[in-house]
């Protein structure tokens, strides 16, 4: 009976002598070799290669832009942007423009305008409709995302509307239509050039083109140029419950953007994979990638867009595109024309306009009934990925879960047939690797997360890198790969040891062979541990569904092909030998191409994130970000770099590469701390808000003079002194004033109460008046709501004890009872609309119902802190104070909106638990 070896790699010494070196010098060729193919300038050309192979990837995949077309070059039924940019100029033009301004409305007059002109010149046999409409008073109760614990209400929205059919089909055409999106007003700190007037203008220049097309259509094309899209998609809601176009909508497709420019990417598709199919066959610059839907789902990305409400609301799937370039100036100042990267237009409208033409002249548009019937009885959610911006692979989840269980299974049993053969010494080496992998990726954290959380304390801000991104590289990159050099090289070491005692029972060769034969058989075993980290990864993500799983395949599949091509072989007798650089090079160039450029694209977006990081101004701690993102660099490094790392161990370069880490990392810091690079610059800005408030909350029916001051605060981690420094006006900074938005709260921030008494009135104070408290088993209380002048609110619901409310305006129930959520005790009201939008509202509050009348004395006693009602009114308008704290504001920072920022001039009122 034939005994079984101890390692694949070593058994035949058992079997077949092995010819010992005659002399030492032998031995001494075999350390030099492995040394000199593994030399510092082999590792300076290895790493030229692959880091010029990442950054060539991440150019094609999305920097390279098409040319913009002319209009003549264009001509009639093809896509300008120079005639898109125009449109971006004149909205630009208009300044900010949000909901309820006079910007807005002539905002709103040019692109009707525009729209009738496309009108008037359409082909003859196309039937070209357009629609002013005005939405009535809605409220829009999504609950998931951001909406948990939310209602939102509109009132007084205009869209405009325009319908393109074929003349001779148009009654069969206009039952089934396609949808078109984006919204025309801003927030009040931009005037959006890519959120989202670049949007607007690619739709323009697409119905222009269509319109000199549509006569061979079989379905109809709807653009709906919405407002209210960043009060809480509020325009998209508005249209889909009440417009009677929108019961005709089989498919919707939404234009949005978190930066400016750039090519612009589907984030979302689906759920039904008939859009995202038929987008990949006709789009001539496709790009996409399921791993933004999947961040966006898991909510990493808090934000949301009009294609929510297409999809939940309507029932409709669809496309959800967006430009993220420069995602750090989103709704700032510089969200503006100049920075507008030329070809962006082009990009988005090339593919636009092939898809539209493709999709409208399809027989097989599926209906909303049909498409759920096929997602229940087969048809599936896509997978999707484009390659270097020029091809779209999509394929379907079941597909993925049979490819990866196919895997996934051929895997395991190659990994069983190894062991097998491999015995007890295979099974505890393949242990001790993966002991490597996990100490390199906690040795990578935790390296980079120390750099991470002392970088506040010594650098002037926190995130000294938003404006320079490639800081991360030598900040958080180099110490990352150094810790994963560290504990993959201390685990090579463990390892080490126990295959050395493995070897030495083979007294037919020298020890110092051995030596030799150990490093070697070592190496192997670090690099196959990388199988086994992307097999794991694999498993995880084919269990949970997860789309972007398909890495994990790419990660997976080369590296093992390429390892069992060059290195593997079918006779146990051999003695291991270094890995050849060719099995690295072939085994990394699929994942390189599929993968490199989305994940510097991903830190990029997460980099620019940092602006608008803190949600609540100094709730969270300074370097919180920063172990975020370091974080992320560690893992992406630990989980790409454990091939190219596992042929360091035994190379004559490492002392080179740790040398080479550092000076990069001590370059980087001393950039940073001699204020050699600054953190915001002009044209890349810390988001700040300069708010005069006038707070008159306190007891209910008291007479009590409100409280008026400036608040100067930061969404951006860091402290505000150097501003507060340059803008004086008497402001002092830190954590002991908590100022409640109702939508947020400051925790940290700025304040002066220096003349801050005019430019508001106390007829500007909204009212929050009971009018009736029938107390029993069920207690019933109305309560009237005057917001005065503005027509921008919020209202906060203590649900600790407030079971149900009704919410009512100019007699008509806005917020009917039930089906409410809450979040930390509270139920937001978010109230936007138009000028003629109303100002006063009744709300019934029906109590909880406590079980306990008698409830616990410490739970009362917090609760007691807690008012019943808290209202924060918005008005658009500048008092003198802050009028001179915005002149003086330093030119690195701008102002920052979204749909819970309060205006310039913010009034807050509250009513009392015990009132």
């Amino acid at each position: 009976m034939r005994k079984r070896p101890e390692t694949s790699s070593s058994s035949g010494s058992q079997r077949r002598p092995i010819k010992q070196p005659s002399n030492a010098n032998s031995t001494t060729s075999l350390s030099s070799s492995m040394k000199s193919i593994r030399s510092g300038s082999v590792w300076i050309i290895l790493s030229t290669v692959i880091i010029y192979s990442c950054y060539s990837v991440h150019y094609y995949q999305f920097e390279n832009l098409p040319s913009p077309l002319t209009a003549d070059q264009a001509g009639k039924r093809g896509f300008s942007e120079f005639q898109a940019i125009k449109h971006v100029k004149a909205l630009t033009d208009f300044g900010p423009h949000p909901v309820g301004s006079d910007s807005l409305d002539l905002a709103l007059q040019y692109v009707l305008a525009e729209v009738e002109n496309i009108k008037k010149n359409a082909y003859y046999e196309v039937d070209v409709e357009v629609d002013f409409f005005h939405a009535k008073t809605g409220a829009n109760r999504l609950t998931s995302g951001l909406f948990r614990g939310k209602t939102v209400v509109y009132a007084d929205l205009k869209h405009v509307v325009l319908r393109i059919l074929p003349k001779f089909t148009a009654n069969e055409a206009a039952d089934n239509t396609i949808l078109v999106s984006s919204h025309i007003d801003t927030v009040f700190s931009t005037g959006g050039a890519g959120d989202c007037s670049s949007c607007v203008a690619v739709m323009l220049e697409l119905a222009r083109g269509i319109s000199q097309r549509a006569h061979g259509f079989k379905n109809g094309v709807i653009f709906l140029f919405n407002t209210g899209e960043e009060e809480g998609l509020s325009g998209a809601h508005s249209f889909i419950t009440q417009h009677p176009w929108s019961k005709t909508i089989r498919l919707a497709v939404d234009l949005e953007a978190m930066g400016v420019g750039g090519k612009s990417g589907i984030f979302q598709a689906g759920p039904h994979p008939w859009a995202i199919e038929n987008f990949a066959s006709a789009a001539k610059y496709p790009s996409g990638n399921i791993i933004a839907q999947d961040l966006f789902s898991a909510g990493v990305i808090k934000s949301a867009t009009d294609f929510q409400v297409y999809k939940d609301v309507a029932g409709l799937s669809g496309l959800d595109f967006a430009f993220t370039d420069n995602g750090a100036v989103y709704h700032t100042k510089n969200d503006k024309l100049d920075l507008l990267k030329s070809g962006s237009l082009q990009h988005l409208g090339e593919n636009m306009l092939a898809f539209l033409l493709r999709i409208a002249s399809s027989p097989h548009l599926p209906k909303g009934k049909d498409m759920d019937r096929e997602l229940k009885t087969g048809h599936d959610t896509a997978i999707f990925f484009d390659i270097l911006g020029t091809y779209m692979i999509v394929y379907s989840q079941r597909f993925a879960s049979m490819l990866h269980n196919s895997v996934i299974l051929q895997s395991l049993l190659i990994w069983a047939a190894s062991l097998f053969m491999g015995g007890s010494s295979a099974i505890i080496s393949l242990g001790l690797s993966c002991l490597s992998a996990i100490l390199m990726m906690l040795f990578s954290i935790s390296f980079s997360a120390f750099v991470a959380f002392i970088l506040p304390q010594i650098s002037p801000s926190p995130v000294p890198y938003v404006a320079n991104p490639l800081l991360v590289l030598g900040l958080f990159a180099a110490p990352a790969l150094l810790g994963a050099l560290t504990g993959q090289h201390l685990g090579y070491l463990i390892l080490k040891k126990y295959l050395l005692n493995v070897y030495s029972k083979k007294k037919q060769l020298p020890s110092v062979i051995i030596a030799d034969l150990v490093k070697l058989e070592a190496e192997r075993w670090l690099y196959k541990a990388g199988f086994v980290q992307w097999l794991v990864l694999l498993i995880v993500g084919n269990y949970y569904k997860i789309g972007s799983s398909y890495l994990a395949v790419f990660w997976l599949v080369p590296p093992a092909f390429a390892y069992g091509l060059l290195e593997a072989t079918l006779t146990p007798a051999r003695l291991p030998k270094p890995l050849k650089l060719a099995t690295l090079l072939m085994g990394l160039a699929v994942p390189i191409l599929i993968s490199s450029g989305t994940f510097i694209r991903l830190a990029g977006t997460i980099i620019g994130m940092a602006v608008r990081f803190d949600r609540n101004p100094g709730g969270t701690p300074e370097w919180l970000w920063n172990v975020i993102i370091s974080t992320f660099i560690a893992v992406c490094i630990c989980l790409t770099f454990i091939y190219i790392l596992s042929y360091v161990h035994i190379s004559g370069a490492k002392r080179s590469i740790i040398l080479a880490i550092s000076i990069l990392f001590g370059l980087s810091l001393t950039l940073v701390l001699s204020g050699f690079t600054q953190p915001f610059t002009e044209d890349t800005a810390r988001a700040v808000n300069v708010v005069h408030v006038v707070d008159a909350s306190g007891r209910y029916g008291e007479k009590q003079d409100p409280l008026s001051y400036i608040s100067l605060f930061s969404n951006t981690p860091g402290k505000l002194e150097e501003e507060v420094e340059q803008i004086k006006e008497g402001f002092k900074c830190g954590e002991d004033k908590v100022v409640d938005f109702v939508a947020f709260s400051v925790n940290y921030g700025c304040w002066t109460h220096d003349d801050t008494e005019s430019g508001w009135s106390e007829s500007d104070i909204p009212t929050l008046h009971v009018d009736s408290d029938t107390k029993g088993e069920e207690r019933l209380t109305r309560v009237s709501i005057d917001t005065k002048s503005s027509t921008r609110w919020s209202l906060a619901i203590n649900t600790q004890e407030i079971e149900d409310f009704v919410l009512k305006g100019n007699s008509d129930e806005l917020i009917p009872y039930g089906n409410k959520t809450s979040v930390d005790g509270w139920h937001d009201i978010q109230f936007s609309g138009g000028k003629e939008s109303p100002r006063k509202f009744e709300l019934a509050l029906f109590w909880s119902v406590k079980t306990t009348p008698s409830a616990d004395n410490v739970d009362r006693t917090i609760h007691d802190h807690r008012p019943l009602l808290k209202l924060r009114t918005d008005v658009d308008r500048l008092t003198p104070k802050a009028e001179r704290v915005l002149a003086k504001l330093p030119p690195w920072c701008s102002l920052f909106g979204k749909s819970t920022s309060p205006l310039t001039l913010a009034f807050l009122s509250s009513l009392p638990v015990n009132f």
